[in-house]
């Protein structure tokens, strides 16, 4: 899709190996929308699970408070039992270069219907924390979702009417961003349908049809706010400079505990993937920030500054 785009027209998203179910039904322009009739939802494809949600997220607004929570790295297997973790797409606030998608976690009941658990996830916008701290959502308010079916490698998506309105051309592609995204956090999807109260178009979408709202420098995982583990492992992609930039780890009182260099597969022009590992020290659990930056060629100092809130532990 192109950003011109009627925002009537059918999105296809990202295809899910295995999704279908739907929630809740609505009130359209030509009345009631039926309940859609809810169907198994064969589990979906995950592939590497995130690090854990920080503790205690929304306990403290200052990092230097240590919220009460284990001292060791988090691990999926460390989340209760009957939960499952998925991804959110919101949008960090920033000045340009900065600003773009970002990728929080959730941690939901478990569930086969994953999909739709992440979709209404999605649709329910960040936490109050969250906001406080420059991230929010494009999605309307009232956006429901009526539908979410997987057919030929194809998830079909269907809202309600509120998710048109509000907002121009750069807003809507922003809230389809946001879905493109959020439904292609599973390997299993490759592509998406968007349909509104049950009609829409076949348009094909992707990821790299929104790289428009990705900033310069993009971390996915970790996503914001969760455990990084020691040493963290941060991958994304990139659009710099000769394909170089840095990735530093701050303490909750911002002190540099390490910034090293790190280089994308592409870059000055061209957005290339990068996967690196940063090893830091730090003597308890506690919120710090994982920062990435660009060196100015001309003296150096940093461009397109990205911080992450992050949950910092020691070395096991």
């Amino acid at each position: 899709m192109k950003a011109h785009r009627s925002p009537s027209i059918l999105i296809t998203l990202l295809a899910i190996a295995s999704v279908a179910a739907a929630c809740g039904g609505g009130t359209g322009p030509i009345g009631p929308v039926p309940t859609a009739q809810a169907s198994a939802e064969p589990s979906v494809v995950q592939g590497s699970p995130d690090v854990t949600p920080a503790p205690s997220a929304e306990a403290t607004d200052e990092p230097s408070t240590e919220p009460s929570s284990p001292t060791g790295s988090p691990s999926p297997s460390a989340s209760p039992a009957g939960t499952t973790i998925v991804r959110e797409y919101y949008w960090l606030g920033g000045p340009a270069g900065s600003a773009g998608l970002v990728a929080v976690l959730r941690e939901i009941p478990g569930t086969k219907a994953v999909a739709t658990a992440a979709v209404n996830a999605l649709l329910a916008g960040p936490t109050s924390g969250e906001g406080s701290r420059s991230i929010s959502t494009a999605v309307p308010e009232g956006t429901q979702l009526l539908g979410l079916k997987v057919d030929g490698g194809i998830a079909t998506i269907d809202l309600s009417s509120e998710f048109q309105s509000g907002g121009g051309g750069d807003a809507y592609r922003s809230r389809l961003g946001q879905v493109v995204y959020t439904l292609t956090q599973f390997p299993s999807v490759k592509s998406v349908a968007l349909e509104i109260e049950g009609e829409g178009d076949s348009t094909v979408l992707d990821r790299a049809d929104f790289v428009e709202q990705l900033p310069a420098i993009w971390v996915d995982r970790p996503a914001w706010g969760a455990a990084i583990g020691n040493p963290a492992h941060v991958t994304g992609s990139a659009n710099v400079f000769e394909a170089t930039f840095r990735v530093a780890i701050l303490d909750a009182a911002g002190k540099v505990l390490a910034d090293q260099q790190v280089m994308a597969s592409c870059g000055t022009g061209c957005r290339g993937t990068f996967d690196t590992t940063v090893v830091y020290t730090v003597s308890k659990a506690q919120y710090g920030t994982l920062r990435v930056y660009e060196p100015s060629a001309k003296d150096g100092s940093p461009e397109n500054v990205r911080d992450y809130r992050a949950w910092l532990t020691p070395k096991g």
